[in-house]
């Protein structure tokens, strides 16, 4: 089981932002590398199209619409075996699962012949494949034509520093070569680093005016005020861009991306992966998702409600009091496993062998069907198909003080299934540990979100319920 970044002890990972791709400065290496999978995918059904004499319109053109949402941006990663399986192959027959349910919903997925739709599922990985092959040997040459190669310094060998030397050698198509730092410390106290010591922040201003650096990069931290305008100041006097790496990143951060409000440049250190067009995604992906399941599952629901009702006194539905978005409290849906219906200050968790779950019960926990009604809260918007599992109130008072970032999770609406149960961490959370553990997936999936990811941890899902471990 791969373990997800942590919030609480980031330890090595990245923890550098993605900026959003149109509040920053994009190398032509970066813009191919981010349309290479939409373009090759959307080239195929045009491709395939005409070689079934398809003409290219109506429903063609809104496919390829809902293909680039899908598909854009597109994922990067050096072309092998390894990377085709994971990188290239995976994702697509997601986008494949994705596309069919959406026109099986709809009813258009009879409008396309079935060939033209074999012919293009089947052949676009491999398509794909050929296109990162090729652009990977194409990337040097762009970055030579575009003259995007250029030399940087570091200035501060602090852990920021070293952490952000790490990022730009690993990364050989952002076209920039890094040639060391500048410090104004002595070298033994530097430790190791991603480069060499080049000189302190005064040979840093004369070997500028030689005009030997392109890009300046300084992760002095914010307490160094006095050093960096100084710094800034005697910079004004060279053609070297200049930037700034905020020792805030040093922080684990979620969903970051800088924005302007009016002339004035603002980070966000954590925010929800639900943000505008992101948030509409994902609503109507939900609904849909949750619509064809309620229909396909009625009868089992009913079937389930008259077991519920025979095997025990008491209500069908357990409605209890859990937090949703934003720690707004929610009430959900679940049909009943106990012989009580606890939702007060204190409530025990079900354990192994627990003498309040009724022999129907059990079956419904272990085989999670007792969640089946919390497709109902989906529709009603309280909660999403796939997010962080809720937990009931008085759980979440207890965990919030002793889980550090607890509380992050309910940046994004609960969900059905989550990254954490996937992983293992279904079922009682009996110690902090436990709980720490899955709040790292639950964060871990807000860093990550996209649609694809959704319905991967959907599919997951069902493997992971079919084993019915953790459940009881």
């Amino acid at each position: 089981m791969n373990k997800p970044e942590s919030l609480l002890n980031p330890s090595g990972a990245s923890t550098f932002p993605r900026l959003s791709l149109f509040r920053r400065q994009m190398s032509l290496a970066s813009l191919i590398k981010l349309l290479l999978d939409p373009v090759v995918a959307i080239g195929m059904l045009l491709l395939v199209a005409k070689i079934y004499d398809e003409e290219f319109i109506g429903p063609y053109l809104v496919l390829s619409l809902i293909l680039f949402s899908l598909t854009f941006p597109g994922r990067w990663a050096e072309p092998n075996l390894k990377s085709f399986g994971n990188v290239i192959l995976m994702p697509w027959l997601i986008t494949v699962a994705i596309l069919f349910l959406l026109g099986f919903a709809t009813g258009y997925i009879g409008v396309f012949p079935d060939m033209v739709l074999v012919t293009w599922g089947a052949g676009t990985p491999f398509a794909l494949f050929i296109a990162h092959k090729v652009v990977h040997r194409m990337l040097p040459r762009v970055l030579e034509l575009e003259g995007s190669t250029r030399t940087a310094v570091i200035v501060g060998a602090n852990n920021l520093g070293r952490k952000f030397a790490k990022e730009l050698v690993s990364g050989p198509y952002l076209g920039i070569s890094l040639k060391g730092f500048y410090d104004d410390r002595a070298p033994n106290r530097l430790g190791e680093t991603q480069g060499k010591l080049l000189g302190n922040i005064e040979d840093l201003v004369a070997s500028t005016r030689a005009g030997t650096i392109d890009l300046v990069y300084i992760t002095l931290p914010m307490a160094s005020q006095p050093r960096i305008l100084k710094l800034l100041d005697d910079l004004r006097d060279t053609t070297v861009s200049v930037y700034f790496v905020p020792d805030i990143f040093v922080a684990d951060m979620i969903q970051a991306r800088i924005d302007v409000i009016h002339g004035i440049p603002v980070v966000a250190v954590c925010e929800t992966p639900m943000y505008g067009v992101n948030g509409v995604v994902k609503r109507v992906s939900d609904l849909l998702l949750a619509a064809v399941i309620l229909l396909l599952i009625a009868p089992i629901m009913a079937a389930i409600a008259v077991g519920v009702k025979l095997s025990s006194p008491g209500p069908i539905l357990f409605k209890q009091r859990r937090y949703g978005l934003d720690g707004r409290e929610i009430v959900v849906y679940k049909f009943r496993s106990m012989t009580v219906c606890e939702d007060g200050a204190k409530i025990e968790q079900a354990k192994r062998g627990d003498q309040r779950i009724t022999p129907f019960g059990g079956f419904l926990r272990s085989s999670s069907l007792d969640e089946l009604p919390q497709f109902i809260n989906v529709l009603q918007g309280s909660m999403s198909v796939v997010g962080p599992r809720p937990h009931a109130v008085a759980h979440n008072e207890e965990y919030r003080k002793i889980v550090k970032g607890y509380m992050v999770r309910h940046k994004v609406k609960p969900g059905i299934t989550g990254w954490a149960q996937v992983n293992g961490l279904r079922g009682e959370t009996d110690t902090p540990e436990k709980m720490e553990s899955r709040v790292r997936y639950d964060i871990d999936y807000m860093r990550h979100w996209t649609l694809v990811f959704d319905f991967m941890i959907v599919l997951k899902t069902i493997f992971v319920v079919l084993r019915g471990r953790n459940a009881y």
